[in-house]
């Protein structure tokens, strides 16, 4: 069933856990998500990022990603990640996403405020909720990338956050605290009492973790435990579906047809299982 962004996210609080929230840039992708959910039995997020624009236009698959979420036995928000533009966050809402993020955080602080303001109120002309982003995570979402980030910048403030939320009226921050997008070279060094304080300072704000990749599962938890109510999670899936389809082309016999339908189906398996795993250990399994 389609919902939204409020409906998943009081679920999470109600019962302090996080809902995944998954970049689905491909019917492949789309499709393991939702079949991981539905066999779990637990809400999720489904996501189009603007950066996955070159692998699959919004206008193509946005409209797919409503519809499954409306068949879907499940609740399950459609969202779009990292919109920069009004224009696509329009053309998101248009083809009735339930949750937009806008991310300004390439502005200056007073620069994403404004925008950010203006984001909120084109969404609320839709009944939707807007997510935003305050702090610096890096490279934006996109699964190729290799993150090196300069720690000491990637924490975000709790009286900016609360300055910042009060007067933008998001429903959700995408928080910074020592998490950045695609993959870790190192160990990356928490700070969950970031999320603590912005909680405090911001009648407990549902907190979005991004740049999940590299995370374990006691910080995780201890990153549910501090308030974060969303996370993003995408390198690890999409690698589980490539590494999958290199798998079963190297297998196959030399005289062997190579089928993209097969080829197709491996990659749906593996990304299930992965995004399944995430769920649950989100859900605190």
């Amino acid at each position: 069933m389609l919902v939204t962004l409020e409906n998943v996210l009081s679920i999470a609080e109600e019962k302090q856990i996080a809902i995944g929230a998954f970049n689905t840039p491909s019917l492949e992708s789309l499709c393991a998500v939702i079949e991981a959910a539905e066999e779990l039995q637990l809400p999720v997020i489904v996501q189009m990022a603007q950066c996955h624009e070159p692998l699959i236009p919004l206008s193509v698959i946005g409209p797919i990603m409503v519809l499954q979420a409306r068949k879907a036995s499940v609740p399950v928000c459609v969202h779009l990640d990292h919109g920069g533009t009004f224009d696509y966050l329009k053309q998101a809402l248009d083809m009735g996403f339930t949750s937009v993020m806008f991310d300004g955080s390439e502005l200056s602080y007073e620069e994403n405020v404004r925008a950010t303001k203006k984001a909120v109120q084109i969404a609320a002309s839709f009944g939707v909720a807007v997510e935003a982003e305050l702090g610096c995570m890096g490279q934006r979402e996109f699964g190729s990338g290799v993150s090196q980030g300069d720690a000491s910048k990637i924490y975000t403030d709790p009286m900016q956050a609360k300055d910042f939320i009060e007067r933008t009226g998001i429903y959700a921050l995408a928080c910074s605290f020592g998490t950045t997008h695609g993959i870790y070279l190192t160990e990356p060094k928490l700070d969950f009492k970031i999320v603590q304080q912005v909680r405090e300072k911001t009648d407990n704000i549902p907190i979005v973790m991004h740049g999940g990749s590299g995370v374990s599962r006691e910080d995780f938890h201890a990153a549910i435990l501090a308030g974060v109510r969303k996370i993003n999670y995408f390198t690890y899936m999409d690698q589980a579906g490539g590494t999958a389809c290199e798998q079963y082309l190297k297998n196959l016999p030399e005289n062997e047809p190579r089928f993209y339908s097969s080829v197709r189906l491996e990659a749906v398996r593996d990304m299930k299982e992965n995004a399944a795993e995430a769920i649950k250990v989100f859900a605190r399994l």
